[in-house]
């Protein structure tokens, strides 16, 4: 028995989470947010799993060449844009809808000549303050673009909410109130709803919405959304079990003293697997199911449990990190970071295994 790490992908759960989008968003088309690596869950199978989208977006261009090199036909949207004139090339060939944000991108298609004109996306920054023009300059730079032999259409204008995970700050709304005031009148497709925005800003949902964090069943938000189910169940198994002393030190650092005689298990998971090092003693693992408390320093390779409830367990036993029975959003918090970090986190030495 192979006593290494693993993922599992679970891909009826992220059909399932995309149904939920659309229960929430029913009138709004459907971009799935697909990039880095589908948050750290494989780009190819879960493309594959999520036929059921109007389109998928990545980052950049690089990602939606993968997609299109693997067969993917459905409309591709590049948040990033292209950058040069041989990204240009690519996405003109490739025929992937480019978000264009800045002065540059639409310089850069007016003096590139294209056989294939791209679409694209106007994005606008309603409050973010990181991509995208000012929401008074949307009707200018629509006509600007429209005048291009490089661009086929504008398939729409876009913004990102900044602050929509936070059900209390209003700078939502204002961002909304920003983005309909520029674009109400302009006749084109709208988005604007992450996550965060379909589960929790109806009027955010607009023409597209794009989810991301929600397709991979964790929440936008402190808490887990009961809806969602998670996607990816991070797995590893007991490699040594011992007893230890009252009073001796366990990891590095001797950061944990044991309070009695007690049996410690040794796990095959640590920080060069995606386990992060910041996971403070008394955070959950589960072990055959069970809840038992991590103790001592996360090492690379290795991370130690207590298992005084556990004086059972066995070499080889299965051990839950986080996912299924184990809410990413609980081990983020008790790591001080959010889902989207432990998914993206998860390194090439872990097998990945589909279901």
């Amino acid at each position: 028995m192979p006593l290494s790490p693993w993922i599992d992908i679970d891909l009826e759960a992220l059909r399932h989470n995309l149904a939920v989008v659309s229960r929430y968003a029913p009138d709004s088309r459907v971009a799935a947010v697909i990039k880095a690596n589908a948050y750290g869950h494989g780009i190819l199978p879960t493309a594959k799993a999520l036929q059921e989208a109007d389109a998928f977006a990545v980052a950049r261009v690089e990602e939606a060449l993968q997609l299109r090199e693997a067969g993917v036909e459905k409309t591709l949207l590049v948040l990033a844009g292209a950058h040069d004139a041989a990204e240009l090339r690519q996405a003109s060939a490739s025929g992937l809808e480019l978000v264009v944000h800045h002065a540059s991108q639409i310089a850069l298609l007016a003096e590139t000549a294209l056989s294939n004109p791209v679409n694209v996306w106007l994005k606008l920054d309603t409050g973010m303050n990181r991509l995208g023009f000012n929401p008074s300059q949307a009707e200018e730079l629509l006509s600007r673009l429209g005048e291009l032999s490089s661009v086929s259409g504008v398939a729409g204008v876009m913004t990102h909410l900044a602050n929509a995970d936070d059900l209390g700050d209003d700078f939502t709304r204002l961002q909304l109130q920003r983005f309909a005031a520029a674009t109400t009148e302009l006749g084109v497709s709208r988005s604007t709803a992450n996550s965060a925005g379909i589960l929790a800003w109806p009027d955010s949902h607009a023409d597209w919405v794009r989810p991301g964090i929600m397709l991979y069943g964790a929440s936008p938000f402190a808490a887990p959304v009961d809806a969602l189910r998670p996607v990816m169940t991070f797995g590893s198994r007991l490699i040594s079990i011992k007893t230890i002393e009252a009073g001796e030190p366990v990891g590095y650092g001797g950061i944990w003293q044991a309070p009695e005689s007690m049996p410690i298990g040794v796990v095959a998971a640590g920080y060069g697997d995606g386990y992060p090092r910041e996971m403070p003693g008394g955070a959950p693992v589960l072990l055959n199911g069970r809840r038992v408390p991590l103790i001592g320093r996360v090492s690379m390779d290795t991370l130690m449990l207590d298992l005084r409830s556990q004086p059972q367990a066995q070499v080889g036993d299965q051990v839950t990190l986080w996912g299924e029975g184990l809410p990413a959003e609980e081990i983020a918090a008790a790591a001080g970071t959010i889902p989207y970090t432990l998914f993206c986190g998860i390194t090439d030495r872990v097998e990945r295994r589909l279901r």
